[in-house]
Formats: C-alpha cells, structure tokens, sequence
C-alpha cells in the first residue's frame, strides 16, 4: 500500500535519477473554464436581438467548452430546421477549434479535409463562432436563418460582444 511518504520518496528518488513519477504522484484532475448558464443566456438574447434588429427570423444556441447546449432560442418565425442547425454549428466551432465560415473553406470539395464534411451533425457553412475567454475555448455560439453565413456570423458576433469584456474579467 502506498502512503504519502513513499510515493514522494519514490517522486524524489525517480527525479534525482531521471526516472518518470509513478502514476499515483502525478496530477489526476483537469480544472478548467466553461460558460456559465447567465453567460450563455446573454450572450443568445444579444445574438437573437441583433438578427432580430436586422430583419432575420433566426434560432440561436450556445455551447459549452465540450459542444453540449446550454442555451437556445428561437424567433418564432424561424425555420423548423433552424435550432438544431444553430446547435449544430456551435459544437462544429468548439470541436474544430475553428470558426465554421473558416472550416468550410478549408473543407471544399478536393481539399484534404473534405472528408470533415461528412461526418454526423458537422456544418461547414458560416455561423458557428467560438467563444474564447483568457486565451480558452470556453464555448461556443451558433446561428442559423439568416440568408446566408456572413449575416448568421455578424449576429453571432453580436453575442459575443455582450459578454466578452465579463468574461475576460472573471
């Protein structure tokens, strides 16, 4: 049975020859940021009063560091396709990385990574942006209805505004 005192012996030792510390002294937890559900909140309603502001009938939605949603709204004019394309296109941003207009033109058809496009629930078109806070991906938000990806990322944009400088701060 390992105690306290032999695995730092054992980390102490392992250090002084070089050797790798055993699994037990090493960290076992991550900590890390995600979204609150306030700042999802704000972030859609300031995203879906932009598109509103506009003239667009659109649905929002915002995901968390890991693409599961945890806010999503819907003008009641909008699409019936219209929520889970935005879900859709928030969770393609955090698990790529990327914002989707950027995916979409590096997944064109005879492009290496067009086979991105393929796989289940990814949208490569614009309107998925990714929500970074302090150099971390913290979430992501997605808008979908808007005639076309350029005006689903102005109104993504304008959520992100409304939260960025509170989430920097915190």
């Amino acid at each position: 049975m390992l105690t306290i005192r032999s695995v730092l012996m054992t980390a102490i030792g392992a250090a002084a020859v070089g050797m790798t510390i055993p699994a037990a002294a090493q960290k076992m937890l991550n900590t890390f940021m995600t979204l609150s559900i306030a700042a999802a909140q704000q972030a859609a309603q300031a995203a879906l009063a932009r598109c509103q502001k506009d003239g667009f009938t659109v649905a929002v939605a915002v995901v968390d560091r890991g693409g599961q949603p945890l806010v999503m709204l819907r003008d009641p004019l909008a699409g019936a396709h219209t929520p889970q394309t935005a879900i859709n296109k928030a969770a393609t941003a955090v698990s790529f990385r990327t914002d989707t207009t950027e995916l979409a033109a590096t997944t064109q058809p005879g492009k290496a990574a067009s086979g991105i496009r393929q796989l289940p629930n990814i949208i490569a078109v614009g309107g998925g942006i990714v929500i970074r806070a302090k150099g971390s991906i913290v979430g992501g938000i997605g808008v979908s209805g808007a005639p076309g990806g350029d005006s689903d990322d102005a109104c993504a944009k304008a959520g992100i505004a409304a939260i960025n400088d509170a989430i920097e701060l915190e």
